[in-house]
């Protein structure tokens, strides 16, 4: 089709009601599943089937999905008529906006397209879409950690038959900012599931017209029912108590376990053996018995499941980055249940998550808390312990079953030995100090791990509370030795990797609630100063995160008096591979000014690195690893290293090299 033969967005977007009905019959089950798939993950199962058929069918022209009317893009290379394009991107827009606040509404409340009332609604029974196989259980948790735009790229690439351009165009007339990063994203994700992508897609685990139904309490809504007749006359009296405040409940307050269907009884909760820990090669949070003194208490975990089956209104939820809030599936293990303090805790773990709920032991009916983080392909020390209460500042751990002895210590005070920390027998520590947020960095308080001989000798370890529910593990790799092979990340108990630390330590609270699971410190160059300043090192901080990307600091160090005196940060960078095994390599760069007054260009790189180029306001090459040359002041520079196998490198922080 010529260009002039195409038909306009503008005549595009008008289509017959007629013909909009016709295409929403013809591809009811295509549409549903394009918005089921796109609709935030953090919805259970059973409301985005919901949602997503209720979006399909306001999808007619005349119902106002957003602020205004999709533009529809233009037909290209005879693809289907304008209903088919138009209805595709109404849905499609109203999916992304699901979860969207309009400009000035309250945190607090929910998304202002969640509380309108849509049909279909269902009253009795939970729907599911039908279980899959393992790779659309894993193509379904990869989806689930890249946002909505890409989700909706990814299915109009591989079902739809889309073109590149085409859903550039779909996308922006949905109001997506920046829709190119979207089909990029799509395209990693269809590298990484490879050719079987489609068939996946199509499976039963992502059509939410092929679903299976379960009954909510049918016992407990007969009762109910016999009880009807009551309700009428205790309305008015619930409306005259609620109007004068006298003796409202909270949100919260009402039986978790109402009208839920849960997917896991307690009976059917994993219960790892006591001592399976010691005789295992897999020592993660499946090695962890239940314990606790309410470990039996069904009452208790009952409600736990329920709420993180269904959370009732006024929970409070915390749910991390890029995990999953579904309900629990049919290997969840019971890690813990007792009273910490004034709340009952219960600690799940489902193989990709550790879920923590808790409730005030005076008012178990009352409103509850419920917190969900990743967990997947922990170890001996990202499994080593569990945050289960915090309060007024202070912070409860459970221990993993290998820890045996368990000490605190200041990341600031590098030469002082560690404090010995009580432990019950379940593994419940003493309260500790949490670590700064924003403000003042007087002190970094961190935990020190010994682990059982059984499992391994004289392993000590350093972690600290980031706002996970599992405490950051701490390590640290020394610098290059001379002919010697690259250093590998060791436990940052030594005392040059105190040292390291406590210069670099106060950047850590800046990390927190970011779902990090462990954090390096390399200190990667050495370099004599100019002008017999002594020498300084370069160090890069790289936190990994659970969900896989890691974000590094590039700090720069020089002598001090003081064992504390903070580092200098000279690059960073986001979602990089640098200063992980998959990017072993670095180059930085940072103006310094001498003690007399002069100003220099500093430059250094790690092992790999055998030479320097700095172009721009100034100009020098240097053979090597470091390069120190005279500078104005902050010059702008562009700084290239060359390695050892002829490739070259950019600095760390560059646009190039981001």
């Amino acid at each position: 089709m010529s260009t002039s033969q195409r038909p306009s967005a503008k005549v595009s977007g008008r289509v017959a009601l007629d013909q909009a009905e016709a295409v929403i019959v013809d591809q009811y089950t295509r549409l549903v599943r394009l918005a089921y798939l796109t609709l935030p993950h953090t919805l259970s199962r059973h409301r985005r089937v919901l949602v997503a058929h209720a979006l399909v069918q306001r999808a007619l022209p005349g119902f106002r999905i957003g602020r205004a009317a999709p533009r529809v893009p233009e037909q290209r290379r005879g693809r289907p008529d304008p209903a088919v394009a138009g209805t595709r991107a109404r849905v499609l827009r109203s999916a992304l906006a699901h979860d969207r606040r309009p400009r000035g509404w309250p945190g607090f409340l929910p998304p202002p397209r969640t509380l309108r009332p849509m049909l279909p609604m269902v009253w009795g029974l939970r729907l599911f879409p039908r279980a899959g196989g393992g790779e659309e259980i894993a193509l379904g948790q990869v989806l689930s950690e890249v946002p909505a735009p890409a989700r909706a790229a990814f299915v109009l690439l591989q079902l739809e038959g889309l073109s590149r351009s085409e859903v550039v165009e779909l996308l922006a007339a949905a109001d997506v900012p920046r829709p190119e990063r979207a089909v990029d994203t799509a395209g990693d994700l269809e590298a990484a599931a490879g050719e079987t992508t489609e068939t996946l897609l199509r499976s039963r685990e992502f059509d939410a017209c092929s679903v299976q139904t379960r009954p909510t309490d049918l016992l407990r809504r007969r009762r109910r029912y016999q009880l009807s007749w009551l309700a009428a006359g205790l309305v008015a009296l619930c409306c005259a108590i609620l109007l004068t405040g006298v003796g409202a409940a909270p949100p919260g307050e009402r039986d978790r376990t109402a009208d839920v269907q849960l997917a896991v009884t307690p009976d059917q909760l994993v219960r790892t053996p006591p001592d399976a820990w010691a005789d295992t090669s897999r020592v993660d949070f499946t090695a962890w018995p239940a314990r606790g003194a309410r470990a039996d208490d069904d009452e208790l975990i009952t409600r736990a499941l329920a709420t993180w089956t269904d959370p009732p209104r006024g929970t409070r939820i915390g749910v991390a980055r890029s995990t999953s809030a579904e309900p629990p599936p049919g290997q969840t293990q019971l890690l813990y249940a007792g009273d910490v303090g004034r709340e009952a805790v219960v600690l799940f773990h489902d193989g990709r998550r550790v879920v923590r709920y808790a409730e005030a032991v005076s008012s178990p009916s009352g409103s509850a808390s419920l917190t969900v983080s990743r967990s997947d392909e922990a170890d001996v020390t990202t499994a080593a312990a569990l945050v289960v209460s915090r309060a007024s500042g202070k912070i409860r751990y459970l221990t993993a079953p290998w820890i045996a002895e368990a000490q605190t210590r200041d990341l600031l005070t590098p030469d002082s030995p560690g404090r010995p920390l009580d432990m019950s027998d379940e593994g419940v520590t003493d309260a500790v100090a949490q670590p700064p947020g924003k403000g003042p960095c007087d002190s970094l308080p961190v935990l020190q791990l010994r682990s059982s001989g059984k499992i391994v000798e004289k392993h000590a370890f350093l972690v600290t509370d980031l706002g996970g529910l599992a405490p950051a593990h701490l390590s640290y790799t020394p610098l290059p030795g001379t002919g010697a092979p690259p250093r590998q990340p060791r436990e940052a108990t030594s005392g040059a990797a105190l040292r390291s630390w406590a210069r670099t330590a106060c950047r850590l609270p800046e990390l927190r609630h970011s779902g990090v699971r462990a954090v390096n410190q390399w200190d990667f160059a050495e370099q004599d100063l100019p002008e017999q300043g002594g020498k300084a090192v370069w160090s890069c901080t790289r936190a990994s995160t659970w969900r896989g990307p890691g974000d590094v600091l590039v700090q720069f160090r020089t002598p001090t008096t003081s064992a504390t005196a903070p580092a200098k940060l000279v690059g960073q960078a986001r979602s990089t591979a640098a200063c992980s095994r998959f990017g072993q390599h670095i180059v930085a760069a940072t103006p310094w000014t001498a003690g007399s007054g002069r100003r220099y260009l500093l430059a250094a790189g790690s092992r790999e690195v055998t030479g320097i180029e700095v172009t721009g306001e100034v100009d020098a090459t240097e053979r090597g690893r470091t390069l120190a040359v005279r500078a104005p002041k902050d010059p702008d520079v562009t700084v290239r290293a060359r390695l050892s196998d002829g490739e070259t490198l950019d600095e760390v922080g560059s646009r190039t090299a981001r």
